[in-house]
């Protein structure tokens, strides 16, 4: 298959990545608890309409709507056994989206993690976590997918499963993870480690990177964690449209598009050359995105502190690595209410 992403990278020094998919598919109706792979087959008109808001907003690559879709997450919706299906499914569907764009427009299949804990603290093997994610590769490499994206993982035990998955597929791949935890992932990854286990793949991603987490300032941290590490590889920085704060009975995030404009920028100075949002991010926020990217010229290299005085400061004192200097405190945010 050919590689359409880098091809593309070859050619731009950033592309903008999607948004959301649960914060828009949930004001689409979606509902708490419901499995949002089954809508690729229930409401396609309403995938097709998630797709098309990112590629209208100015995004270069779009995440399918497959990121619960493998057998281990689906098994918890009384559909397992239709993972590979589902997966082309959501593929299928932002093929059409790309295909009638009239400029390029990369399909990237979601993956995300399997929901289980490794041996030997837990039930999942890595042969058996290799299966689960190849069968969902293989899906959405027969649905048109471009690239697979693995997202919001954690351990790095699942990671090198996808790696090994995604090899027998014959995939090119990107793959993020979560720093959630005061620096690290869930499972106690720095970002200097990240860098370190992706390089020592036999098969690496295209880019790696950062996603969700805790806000964009945080994941600001991290991708300024990998610049200082060294790769010569792309970096992809994914952060959530600020803060979550429950309003109302519903999950609100605080980010404005003014803000995550900002972070786009410092996402782009910083050395990340894909760059999106992740939960809470709209349409309007990538719109923003967009046009600060295409308008600012790149300045050098942010500071910790060029970080929060812009985005709010961080979520904690330390960057997860054990250096004694603490980060800067969080400051009140510049935005509109």
């Amino acid at each position: 298959m050919s590689n359409a992403l880098s091809r593309i990278l070859e050619t731009r020094d950033w592309l903008l990545a999607d948004g959301a998919t649960g914060t828009n598919l949930f004001n689409m109706g979606l509902q708490s608890g419901d499995a949002p792979e089954l809508w690729n087959e229930e409401h396609p008109d309403r995938i097709k309409k998630l797709y098309q808001l990112a590629v209208d907003a100015g995004s270069d690559l779009f995440l399918t709507n497959s990121f619960g879709g493998n057998a281990s997450r689906l098994k918890l919706h009384d559909a397992g056994n239709r993972a590979r299906e589902l997966s082309r499914m959501a593929a299928e569907i932002g093929r059409e989206v790309a295909d009638a764009s009239d400029r390029d427009i990369i399909v990237a299949g979601s993956v995300g993690p399997t929901g289980e804990i490794f041996a030997p603290m837990g039930p999942m093997t890595h042969e058996m976590a290799v299966e689960i994610f190849h069968e969902q590769a293989e899906g959405l490499k027969e649905g048109g997918a471009d690239v697979l994206w693995l997202e919001t993982i954690s351990a790095p035990e699942e990671y090198k499963a996808a790696a090994e998955a995604f090899a027998r597929a014959d995939m090119p791949w990107c793959g993020t993870m979560s720093f959630d935890t005061a620096g690290r992932t869930m499972m106690g990854v720095t970002s200097a480690q990240m860098v370190d286990m992706v390089e020592g793949l036999a098969n690496p991603p295209l880019a790696f990177g950062a996603n969700c987490g805790v806000g964009a300032a945080d994941l600001m941290r991290t991708v300024l964690g990998f610049s200082a590490h060294g790769s010569d590889r792309p970096f992809i920085a994914k952060g959530n449209a600020g803060i979550p704060k429950y309003v109302d009975g519903h999950i609100h995030y605080d980010g404005t598009p003014e803000l995550m404009a900002e972070y786009a920028v410092l996402a782009r100075d910083a050395g990340a050359t894909i760059i999106g949002g992740c939960c809470g991010t709209m349409a309007e926020h990538l719109s923003a995105m967009r046009a600060a990217l295409e308008t600012r010229e790149r300045g050098p290299r942010p500071s910790l502190e060029d970080v929060a005085e812009k985005l709010g400061g961080f979520s904690s004192s330390s960057d997860g690595t054990g250096a004694d200097e603490p980060a800067p405190a969080r400051r009140s945010r510049r935005r509109r209410s």
